[in-house]
């Protein structure tokens, strides 16, 4: 099979990834859907039952409870409509099935010209969307997370016709410098760790709104409380950022294999540094007594927005040692 040949294979394969995802968001949007009357439901019979117990002389209960972050009431699987569940359950499926062509794609297209894909901003925007969906496919494995679906995929689904569009570049050969086995450990490391990140700023926008709108507001009913979501978003970014550390020192110790220094002020080694201090901020004012959890959050949503930055202005515009975008 001919190199040429392989490259097409890796588009068709990231093409049918497209089309499994957004049959997949799909799927999500549906479910939402049926969840939104099933905990409307859960949340009055739950009210019905606390003012019970009022009647009774069982103690009193606070009208803000939801405003402040405690637990609202989730219904039970059986609870949410049958149609809710089983499109629930096909986008749980074709969430997985588009991942696995995903990660096809990226084989095919590192095949067809005998290297790690990795080397160019295309190939980067279509490892940090299969990255993405093996953390949330992953993570939905041990908790159901079939109410995150449609904003996990959504901005997958966006990333992925960025790369096709805008950054698609064909199939080619690295520049010397990119040789190297760093190449491998320190961009693998780098995309996983954007991945966890990724949905880890999902999860916190989900927080911020939650905990501003509280139970009031359309499709935030439909996701769990909003402490829930804050522990979810610290347990993401509690993972991702050693290995964004790793990614640091990994790029130092190859720049000075490439480059004969391990520092060299390039734009790209700035911004990735930058990206290090906020989410070291984030997570010193998340441990810090005194800080707020919707101050320290902000500060997370602040460091995605700086690898946003990095990954599209940086690698775009600014002219350094690290420009091999490709465009």
């Amino acid at each position: 099979m001919t190199h040429e040949t392989l490259a097409s294979y890796a588009n068709v394969s990231l093409y049918s990834a497209m089309v499994v995802l957004t049959l997949s968001m799909l799927g999500y949007a549906v479910y939402l859907a049926g969840l939104l009357p099933a905990r409307d439901a859960a949340v009055e019979s739950a009210d019905a039952q606390d003012r019970e117990l009022v009647a009774a002389g069982g103690g009193t209960v606070s009208s803000d409870a939801s405003s402040d972050g405690a637990a609202s009431p989730t219904p039970t699987d059986s609870e949410v409509p049958l149609r809710a569940r089983k499109a629930g359950g096909v986008a749980q499926t074709l969430a997985i099935l588009g991942t696995l062509l995903l990660f096809a794609s990226a084989a095919l297209r590192g095949a067809s010209v005998e290297r790690w894909p990795l080397g160019n901003m295309f190939e980067f925007g279509v490892a940090s969307a299969l990255f993405t969906m093996v953390v949330f496919v992953v993570w939905g494995l041990r908790r159901d997370l079939r109410w995150l679906g449609i904003f996990v995929v959504a901005p997958v689904l966006v990333l992925l016709g960025l790369a096709n569009t805008v950054w698609y570049t064909e199939a080619a050969e690295l520049m010397p410098s990119l040789k190297s086995i760093w190449l491998v450990i320190h961009v693998t490391v780098a995309t996983i760790s954007v991945g966890l990140f990724a949905v880890g700023f999902v999860v916190a926008l989900l927080y911020l709104a939650k905990d501003r709108f509280g139970e009031s507001r359309g499709v935030l009913r439909a996701v769990p409380d909003s402490r829930t979501l804050e522990r979810l978003a610290y347990s993401l970014h509690i993972i991702a950022f050693p290995l964004w550390t790793f990614t640091l020192i990994a790029g130092a110790i190859w720049a000075r294999q490439a480059w004969g220094s391990y520092w060299n002020w390039d734009p790209k080694e700035v911004w990735t540094f930058i990206i290090w201090v906020v989410y070291a901020a984030y997570m010193h004012a998340r441990v810090t007594r005194g800080w707020r959890r919707q101050s320290a959050t902000w500060i997370a949503v602040a460091g995605f927005a700086c690898i946003i930055v990095n990954y599209s202005i940086v690698n775009m515009y600014f002219v350094g040692m690290h420009s091999y975008s490709g465009l």
